[in-house]
């Protein structure tokens, strides 16, 4: 098929021996000359967005960038998550079991975090089942970092039990714990590291909850060093232990310690070591050969000790949870502390593709000196006449924390 052009009259087109053509090519004028505005005008009102609605789109998204899940509230929930109970979930360890021992209040279990410009999703088990197919994720550092994998296998158990495997892959299970859900190919294991670097008593005989450590900052612990790059998430997480009187270690010498009480040792702040170890931390797992994964630092979790310290008749009695006027966050030099070491690590791990993220949950925290056991939690390895004002109970406010694990999972979220 050919195309044949229509020549428009102009000056150089004349055939005055054929008016019939002519007369045709002055009414397709017309036509056109007509239709034409009719069909610009069509256009300008066609549903396209408008520059209005553009900017009302931008302002919904501005918006969306704008809320920060870290930063909020604690809001009434009467009726509760309801995620499990002590009753519906067979693997809550007595340690965390205050319902099981005796709690005689249930408050604190109704509360949910709700950041300052959106919503928290409440957890979604089977959504995140789904997300860690075939995945594998590590809780590293100390037992309250084991105190939130118990919150998600118990969150988890509504819809599948895991399989214990951990005795293929330590002979200590209490401290090193792995499960597996075969339906999802996922893995789920505690890497006890308290500390994340090499670590010994000064006195081997003497072991006790405030008896003197080595602390080695430069030289990671090799427990978690050996099984680390199996893992494609790591949540690293540690506190409590560094207050405790320490000797500090670096390039295979002392360089001074940290509540020790001896004249002829400089002495440090315990923001001091924290760092170091943090440093060390990320420092590895950045240059592992393997490791592939992405890292999560879950920040400081506070304890609330009150009327004494935690060894001076010290506890935590409270039932509600504290407003922002009544404590502040200013203090908490630890987790700035971190937060500083995981920035440098995330712009130095650009260079080799591995993510360093933050779960900041300090604040949430801060708020909650009524979600601890007290002294409705047992322990085989804990002195009972002490207050446990440090670990979560199960179920409480610590669930929150894998709400908003499988927020950042699910949306890729990085606070601004």
């Amino acid at each position: 098929m050919k195309f044949h052009a229509i020549d428009l009259p102009n000056g150089k087109y004349t055939q005055p021996n054929n008016p019939h053509k002519n007369l045709f090519l002055l009414a397709l004028t017309l036509v056109l000359l007509i239709t034409i505005p009719l069909c610009l005008n069509n256009i300008s009102n066609s549903p396209l967005p408008s520059p209005k609605s553009n900017a009302g789109s931008s302002k919904s998204m501005e918006k969306e960038d704008q809320c920060q899940i870290f930063s909020g509230n604690w809001v009434p929930y009467p009726d509760g998550p309801a995620y499990y109970t002590n009753e519906t979930c067979n693997l809550i360890i007595d340690q965390q079991n205050c319902m099981k021992f005796g709690r005689p209040d249930t408050e604190f279990m109704k509360w949910r975090w709700k950041p300052d410009a959106c919503e928290l999703p409440l957890f979604d088990a089977a959504q995140f089942l789904e997300l860690v197919r075939g995945k594998s994720l590590a809780f590293l550092g100390d037992s309250v970092g084991r105190n939130q994998m118990q919150s998600l296998l118990c969150l988890l158990a509504t819809v599948t039990y895991p399989e214990d495997i951990s005795h293929k892959y330590s002979s200590n299970t209490d401290y090193f714990k792995r499960y597996v859900y075969n339906d999802h190919n996922f893995t789920i294991a505690n890497l006890w590291s308290p500390y994340f670097v090499k670590s010994r008593d000064v006195d081997p005989s003497g072991h006790d909850f405030n008896s003197l450590m080595s602390l080695y900052l430069d030289e990671p612990d090799e427990a978690w060093l050996t099984q680390v790059e199996q893992f494609d998430y790591v949540i690293v997480s540690a506190g409590q232990w560094f207050f405790r009187p320490l000797i500090y270690h670096e390039n295979g010498r002392v360089i001074g310690c940290h509540k020790c009480g001896q004249d002829n040792m400089t002495s440090f702040v315990t923001s001091y070591g924290y760092g170091k170890a943090f440093r060390t931390v990320f420092r590895t797992l950045r240059s592992l050969k393997n490791y592939k994964g992405v890292t999560f630092l879950r920040t400081f979790s506070p304890s609330h000790f009150e009327n004494g310290a935690w060894n001076e008749g010290g506890n935590c009695v409270r039932t509600k949870p504290f407003t922002k006027e009544e404590t502040k966050l200013d203090e908490y030099v630890l987790e700035m502390t971190q937060v500083e070491e995981l920035k440098a690590a995330e712009e130095q791990g650009l260079q080799r593709g591995v993510q360093f993220r933050l779960m900041d949950t300090t604040e949430a925290m801060l708020l909650r000196p009524d979600g601890h056991p007290n002294f409705y939690g047992h322990s085989p390895h804990r002195n009972m006449t002490l207050a446990d004002c440090v670990h979560w109970c199960l179920p409480g406010p610590v669930d929150t924390w894998n709400e908003i694990l499988l927020y950042m999972l699910k949306t890729g979220y990085r606070p601004p």
